[in-house]
């Protein structure tokens, strides 16, 4: 099924009681697709087109949150196992070839305040930020039933990029004017993005990667959070709910449990892809929260390495309490792992259709 917008909208902010979206997030890991063609899986099933899987139509706004020019991308080295490359952003990364999908980052432009002045002037507004034609792609998406997505750098996201992972843990301590000062320009340019937009057109979902949790916890405690990722939050999502907006989506991997609460002050609404082995329990979230958090994932991917009990077992554990609550997409909760046979892929959709079809007979 093609989701469109106000079949999406009326789900997500039960407005009228909906069969639940069913998708898949993030796809296949790497390599996998070697093991489904080696047991006689189709090109269709390799690329799920098969599995009639549904779809949200969904358009998102042409603008630049982010670095604006940067720096000049070039590729530094490659083999047949890696290859390494200077991003916009600065980074020298390697990426594995055979089994990674995201590079690891080996150096980063920004230690100090004084790197980050140099390259400040990068993140600053200018009207280049929109495309030229964003509000009559934005205008046609819209009459075409697309749901639309404004998004915005995560706080933590913006300032890892720039610093890697480890500094940008310790300068919220060590550091904390550069933490300040970043997150200060970005809300700035957000804002007045935001604000031009919004002027012309309605948004229906602000969105931010922000994948700061590990299987342990979040990178960042809450009251780190409320001082200093808080307030860059809610002047962007004040903005925009004021003017009709009502989900606010935030995308992390991990634990996100003992920030939960925080990211919910903050205006958060909608998190995914709640990883089962990090303790994002889908029924046990929507049990605490009630329908004010919405859910995407959820779905234990481990299981699908099992048999077919296993799945049984972990659908059975979570869909029939999900199903009858709404504001909740089934999906797994992250890319399809290696080792998961096509047959058990198949079983999956087929056993989530018939538990769908099963409810709404009932």
């Amino acid at each position: 099924m093609l989701v469109d917008r106000e079949y999406f909208l009326d789900y997500m902010t039960y407005k009228r009681p909906l069969k639940p979206i069913f998708i898949e997030i993030f796809g296949l890991l790497v390599g996998l697709d070697q093991e489904w063609a080696a047991q006689g899986a189709t090109p269709e099933e390799i690329s799920l087109e098969a599995f009639d899987l549904d779809r949200i139509k969904t358009f998102r706004i042409p603008t630049n949150t982010r670095i604006l020019n940067g720096f000049k991308e070039e590729v530094l080295e490659e083999t047949d196992e890696y290859i390494i490359r200077r991003d916009k952003m600065g980074r020298t990364l390697k990426l594995c070839k055979d089994y990674a999908t995201i590079p690891l980052p080996m150096d980063f432009p920004v230690r100090n305040m004084e790197d980050w002045e140099r390259i400040k002037p990068e993140f600053l507004y200018s009207p280049e930020r929109l495309a030229q034609d964003w509000l009559a792609k934005t205008k046609a998406a819209k009459q075409e039933g697309a749901v639309i997505f404004f998004s915005m750098p995560g706080g933590f996201d913006i300032i890892r990029d720039l610093m890697g992972c480890e500094n940008a843990c310790l300068a919220f301590y060590e550091q904390p004017e550069l933490v300040e000062d970043i997150l200060k320009t970005v809300g700035d340019t957000v804002a007045k993005l935001a604000e031009e937009v919004l002027a012309q057109v309605s948004i229906d979902v602000l969105d931010m990667h922000e994948d700061f949790a590990g299987r342990s916890g979040p990178l960042i405690g809450p009251n780190l959070f409320n001082k200093y990722l808080k307030p860059y939050y809610r002047r962007i999502w004040d903005m925009v709910s004021a003017q009709g907006t009502p989900l606010f989506r935030v995308d992390s991997d991990g634990n996100l449990n003992p920030i939960l609460d925080a990211l919910m002050d903050a205006g958060v609404n909608f998190i995914y892809p709640c990883e089962a082995r990090a303790e994002m329990d889908v029924v046990a979230l929507r049990k605490k929260y009630g329908c004010e958090l919405r859910l995407l994932g959820g779905i234990d991917k481990t299981a699908l390495r099992g048999n077919k009990e296993d799945i049984d077992r972990e659908l059975q554990s979570k869909l029939p309490y999900m199903i009858n609550s709404g504001g909740y997409i089934i999906g797994l909760d992250h890319r399809i792992p290696n080792g998961v046979p096509v047959e058990n892929y198949r079983y999956y959709v087929r056993r989530v259709r018939e538990m769908i079809e099963e409810h709404f007979r009932a």
